[in-house]
């Protein structure tokens, strides 16, 4: 039996087929559009999973069902998008819309950021491992909670994805969210970016030149690598910036690591593409702030290694765990 795991985001839709090992057997993406109409978008669903089956000859009789891994919040029964900012979802039962266009036994959703969780629990950096939590770090911070390969969702079912949206600064940067202090303020990549900005910018008033600038793109606005890439060529000012930036991801990953005591803690993102430029300091202050300091016992700190397959392979890990 199959499982076909489902990525939609803002931006693009990934579709994969995996086998009963969750390795991906062959995958294929297509533009969300996302300001079309609901039913647009899940058409293209549909029809790029039967491209996908056609082109492996793989019958609809031999899949065990659908995961779709979507922003926003979803129901408790994995059937209804409850919110969705970036797509037009707003307690759209998208669930059963695509069950009717493809009539495969489960069709089921879940948080996108909790399926990258998953995906990286059961095929990535935490397989095997009795726990993991991971904090992702993008434009905002997400994450999920994985117990003995299960996702932890929580009475209201959304329970992880929203990691970054817990205050590690009383009355500090404001948030998307409304609050201020948020760890998604300070630890996403936009709050990287924002930070290395701001060096920037203060740097331009007194005159003083920095590899930063270099590293911007054509249109010279600095993104979540310049730091990193400024510091690794020996710039002072841009290791500044990437010291107080990890200093920040340090309270968060604490804080994560204090609640959960997981036994692998994985960082993804596309800031995670730094590794142990990211990872050997985060670590070494993690390991001085954290509660359980002196036990032999503590959660390992690694980074993602399924990229952007980990939310296709989560949905589909998902679906076979269904009943």
């Amino acid at each position: 039996m199959y499982t076909v795991g489902i990525d939609l985001g803002g931006t693009n839709i990934a579709i994969g087929i995996c086998d009963g090992e969750l390795n991906i057997i062959d995958k294929g993406s297509v533009p969300t559009l996302a300001e079309r109409e609901p039913i647009e978008i899940i058409r293209d669903m549909v029809g790029l999973t039967k491209c996908l089956l056609e082109r492996n000859s793989i019958a609809l009789d031999s899949v065990r069902g659908v995961g779709i891994a979507t922003p926003g919040s979803v129901d408790a029964e994995g059937e209804t998008v409850e919110y969705a900012n970036n797509i037009p979802f707003n307690n759209f039962p998208l669930a059963k819309i695509f069950k009717e266009l493809l009539p495969v036994p489960e069709v089921k959703l879940l948080n996108d950021a909790n399926a990258a969780t998953l995906g990286e629990a059961l095929a990535g950096a935490a397989r095997g491992a009795r726990s993991a939590v991971m904090i992702t770090l993008g434009t905002g911070v997400g994450g999920g909670v994985v117990f003995d390969g299960k996702l932890f969702t929580g009475h209201a079912n959304s329970a992880g994805a929203e990691l970054g949206h817990t205050v590690i600064a009383l009355g500090g940067r404001q948030c998307t969210c409304g609050r201020r202090g948020c760890f998604e303020a300070y630890a996403s990549a936009t709050a990287l970016t924002a930070l290395t900005r701001e060096k920037m910018y203060e740097l331009e008033l007194f005159g003083i030149k920095t590899l930063m600038s270099e590293e911007c793109g054509q249109d010279g606005r600095p993104n979540a690598r310049t730091a990193f890439s400024a510091m690794k060529r020996g710039d002072k000012y841009a290791k500044e910036v990437v010291d107080e930036y990890i200093g920040y991801l340090a309270e968060g990953v604490t804080n994560m690591v204090n609640i959960f005591q997981p036994e692998v803690l994985i960082i993804g993102g596309g800031i995670c593409n730094e590794r142990e430029n990211l990872t050997r300091p985060l670590i070494s202050l993690v390991d001085r702030l954290q509660y359980t300091r002196d036990n032999k016992n503590k959660s390992r700190i690694v980074t993602a290694t399924l990229g952007n397959d980990a939310g296709i392979i989560g949905a589909a890990g998902f679906i076979m765990q269904c009943k």
